[in-house]
């Protein structure tokens, strides 16, 4: 791995106008992202940076920006540094989804707790796509759990409906993909609207994933070997269609989710309906 970014002077001045001065502590950089996090007196703040000569990296990060600036939960502090872009917004105390799921992956305690955890980010997605949003990208770590709930976060992909959507969009983390977006994004036309079905069927997969420990399709099942195999081809393959893992770790979880997984998208049910089912499943 290379040298992690330099935080940009601009942004550590913005996190001290919040916290008081700051010590900042390395979280990612990867794909022309970094994330740090500042804790000062006064608090705590999340620093993001988009960077990279291509300007992608500023672009997303940009963009993310500017949906936090929107929604009514966030606050954000946003600037440049240069040709990159940086912004600063408050940290979100709390285990992600995946963390929440340890002890489910490695038999180390109850299901209680991560079940309770899968139903409140149901609730969460509903909740923001009655606000007319559409999250785009959501992964096992994009939902942050507290004692007031979950919260949402890395929107690079987020649109709001009505709205135009970003001029190109591939479909977020891949594997999480649902098929017919899987095709639109391969035979276009771009720009494509995700539509609220595909974050439910992105909900669905990232819980099998932290129930288990791996994606939900058996790439094996079609000899599709990963490491061989770009993301415009995985995508074009999903589309054609993958069957569901065989591994049943928590059977009585993953028939709800594979019933989502496999229906068509008309046939889904929302994120909110998908909570309501969750709520009934026994641990």
């Amino acid at each position: 791995m290379g040298d992690f970014a330099p935080c940009p002077p601009e942004a550590v001045t913005a996190a001290q106008n919040i916290c008081g001065s700051v010590e900042l502590r390395e979280i990612t950089d990867r794909r022309g992202s970094a994330v740090w996090q500042a804790t000062g007196p006064l608090g705590t703040v999340a620093i993001k940076l988009g960077y990279g000569a291509d300007g992608e990296g500023a672009e997303i990060t940009a963009r993310e920006a500017a949906v936090l600036d929107t929604l009514p939960d966030y606050t954000v502090t946003a600037g440049r540094s240069g040709p990159h872009v940086w912004y600063v917004t408050p940290w979100l105390d709390g285990p992600s989804t995946w963390e929440l799921f340890q002890p489910v992956r490695d038999g180390s305690g109850a299901r209680t707790t991560a079940l309770a955890g899968a139903v409140a980010l149901c609730r969460a997605v509903g909740d923001f796509h009655a606000a007319g949003w559409v999250h785009g990208d959501l992964q096992p770590s994009h939902g942050i759990h507290n004692a007031t709930g979950v919260k949402l976060i890395d929107f690079a992909w987020s649109w709001r409906e009505g709205t135009d959507p970003w001029r190109e969009f591939n479909g977020g983390i891949t594997h999480l993909v649902a098929p017919e977006l899987a095709t639109w994004i391969s035979l276009g036309p771009q720009p494509v609207k995700p539509p609220p079905a595909a974050d439910v069927y992105a909900l669905a997969g990232l819980l099998w994933t932290c129930t288990t420990g791996r994606w939900p399709l058996d790439y094996a099942a079609t000899g599709l070997a990963l490491k061989d195999t770009s993301p415009a081809d995985l995508r074009r393959a999903i589309a054609a269609g993958i069957p569901l893992t065989a591994a049943r770790p928590w059977p009585h979880l993953q028939t709800v989710l594979a019933d989502v997984l496999t229906a068509p998208a008309p046939e889904r049910p929302t994120a909110g309906e998908l909570a309501d089912r969750l709520a009934e499943v026994t641990t």
